[in-house]
């Protein structure tokens, strides 16, 4: 390499060796290739034709391949320069390398100058304290107002980070289209498959399609890599039967095929990339690993899966799918389970947001977290934003002294991105809190979080299912285990405390194992394992350990936060009249409260506190049970 940079007068790239940027590669061909191969069309309209076209987008995504592919295709004569190497200490020489660049592209025009990792020559000059770099951008500015072939020489340029390069570079005349080359989607990672596998030999149980569908947020240069893992897999597996130092004979490397088994190691190799920066995870969690909430779980469907599934009914009824969802409810009810649960089921990447991650004291960080956060969803879309603990990041504004400054500039900023100029397209934002009443009331609204869900704590049929899923092998439960019976003595137990309530019987049931083999031989207590069994006793003693979260006052508590989200005035001055009444009933004298009354309470009570209300049958009921309460009792003292 010189020190100009790495001339290529001929690349060995095409057009089709570049997969899943059909609509991308159009707009680059328009920009360079046209007016490289036709420049009399540009002169027949009076305009100039383009000096620079900026590429952005993750790492590996094709950037680099797309300005070779050009070059090659219209036969130009192709520089490649690298933002770090042309840095220098002395003075001068940076701006020396560029300009020598620029005089080899003019002078063997045709010429594309493709500058890779251009944010790192060219930042905001406002923003940088050495004066090499300012120099440097001075430099690029002037050599770009200054070709005077234009047409003849177009600069390409690459970054990541599109938002930290000098705003001057970034107008008409200079680098005149930006064209985010993105995260390929599942028929694009279809493409590239077919790309880095067409010389493969495949067995037939190979399914390019499933691979496509797994690999979310997979770039290009990730696919080629796990093509070439599964490869080298397959490579693994004939080696013990040849010899290095002879020649391999011919049938087997006839035999040789690269198989679904080798694709599937290969995955849990490779990672995506692009999506390093920020915890982006496929979650494995599905609907049956979480217990109860039927009515939660299709109410989700809706929201998440169907727009996904059936986007063409959604257009042909002109409508929006929910932008927003927000899931509240008492602690460990389940929430991140079924965000987690949602995103697998609907096959979207799954990113995981903590309000302590994103907010600084710097001034600017915690807004520029947030971009980001919404930038790396839009590129890995389908996906899904998971705010957990929303409160927290989202309180009412003006709520707080202090520092609340920074969180204030987060709501504002996350509002933005949720009405944002960018669609966020096939990107949902999924929040979750306990306190909904603390939210800032801007979120809620229609077009932001406009999908407000209850997730109730599990009522005896709940938790049934709750145990179902977590003692799903049965035969290491002993018969005098009854499922029923736990059921029946975990009332105020959500999902979490089951959970931990399970994994506490299995320590117990561990614990005597180890005490009872422990004189015996590593063999014998090998072997005796597979007749460990938790027993009731075991249950007994997990109980004694692990308390419910919610006692009755805290169910009730919880449901009435519930009713601020979820109803209108009208229906909320209703149920607050029935608790009210139930509590006047209750406060008659000590004994003297009626069984037909106690009924009556109860009735009403399971009509306040079900999921699905019918407010015209709780309407009725409290005013029955007020029409009793104010009868006076009997002088006897004793029930009517």
């Amino acid at each position: 390499m010189n020190e100009k940079g790495r001339r290529e007068a001929v690349t060995d790239v095409h057009y089709e060796d570049i997969g899943g940027l059909d609509r991308e590669l159009q707009l680059v061909r328009e920009m360079i290739e046209l007016p490289l191969r036709h420049p009399e069309l540009f002169e027949r309209l009076g305009i100039e034709p383009p000096k620079g076209v900026l590429l952005y987008g993750p790492p590996g995504t094709g950037k680099t391949l797309i300005a070779k592919a050009v070059a090659n295709e219209v036969d130009a004569h192709f520089v490649t320069l690298s933002g770090p190497e042309i840095m220098s200490k002395y003075y001068g020489e940076s701006e020396e390398r560029l300009r020598e660049v620029f005089e080899e592209a003019q002078e063997n025009a045709p010429s594309i100058i493709f500058i890779d990792e251009i944010d790192s020559i060219a930042p905001k000059r406002e923003e940088v304290k050495g004066e090499v770099e300012r120099r440097v951008v001075a430099q690029l500015l002037a050599l770009m107002d200054g070709l005077k072939t234009r047409g003849q020489v177009v600069v390409i340029a690459a970054t990541n980070l599109p938002e930290i390069i000098d705003p001057a570079l970034r107008r008409g005349g200079r680098f005149d289209r930006e064209i985010e080359i993105g995260i390929p989607d599942t028929k694009g990672r279809q493409q590239i498959f077919q790309i880095h596998t067409r010389g493969m030999p495949l067995a037939e149980d190979v399914n390019l399609d499933d691979y496509a569908r797994s690999t979310h947020g997979f770039v290009g240069a990730d696919i080629a890599l796990l093509a070439k893992e599964a490869a080298m897999h397959a490579l693994r597996r004939i080696i013990p039967h040849i010899k290095i130092e002879e020649e391999i004979p011919t049938e087997i490397i006839d035999q040789l095929r690269v198989t679904n088994e080798d694709f599937l190691e290969a995955h849990k190799h490779v990672e995506p990339s692009a999506m390093r920066e920020v915890l982006v995870e496929i979650p494995d969690v599905k609907w049956e690993d979480v217990g109860g909430l039927e009515d939660v779980k299709a109410e989700l469907a809706e929201a998440v899966e169907w727009p996904l599934k059936y986007p063409e009914i959604f257009d042909a009824l002109e409508t929006e799918p929910p932008r927003g969802i927000l899931l509240f409810g008492p602690p460990g009810t389940g929430k991140t389970l079924l965000a987690k649960a949602v995103a697998n089921e609907s096959e979207s990447n799954f990113i995981s947001v903590k309000g302590p991650e994103l907010l600084s004291k710097w001034v600017g960080e915690s807004e520029r977290g947030v971009r980001q956060v919404f930038r790396k969803a839009r590129q890995a879309a389908p996906s899904i934003i998971f705010f957990d603990e929303i409160d927290a990041l989202m309180p009412k504004r003006g709520a707080y002294i202090g520092s609340s400054h920074v969180t204030e500039s987060v709501v504002s900023q996350i509002l933005t991105e949720l009405d944002g100029l960018e669609e966020l397209n096939n990107v949902v934002v999924l929040g979750a809190t306990n306190r909904p009443d603390m939210l800032d009331e801007a979120l809620l609204r229609p077009g932001r979080l406009d999908r407000m869900i209850y997730v109730p704590p599990p009522d005896r049929e709940g938790r049934k299912k709750i145990f179902e899923v977590y003692l799903r092998n049965r035969e290491i439960l002993a018969n005098d285990v009854d499922i029923d019976e736990l059921v029946e003595r975990t009332e105020g137990y959500v999902g979490a405390d089951i959970e931990a309530l399970v994994r506490e019987a299995k320590i117990s049931a561990m614990r005597e194992f180890i005490a009872m083999t422990a004189k015996k031989s590593e063999e014998e207590r090998r072997q005796a394992v597979g007749n460990v069994m938790i027993t009731k006793k075991h249950f007994e003693d997990a109980l004694s350990r692990v308390r419910g979260t919610l006692d009755l006052d805290r169910l009730e508590e919880a449901e009435r936060h519930s009713w601020q989200v979820l109803y209108n005035q009208e229906q909320r001055s209703t149920l607050e009249d029935a608790v009210s009444t139930i509590n006047r009933a209750r406060m008659r004298e000590t004994g003297k409260i009626e069984q037909e009354v106690k009924d009556l309470i109860q009735t009403l009570k399971d009509a306040v506190y079900q999921r699905k209300k019918d407010f015209g049958e709780i309407r009725r009921l409290t005013k029955e049970l007020k029409t009793r309460i104010e009868r006076p009792l009997p002088q006897t003292g004793m029930a009517f």
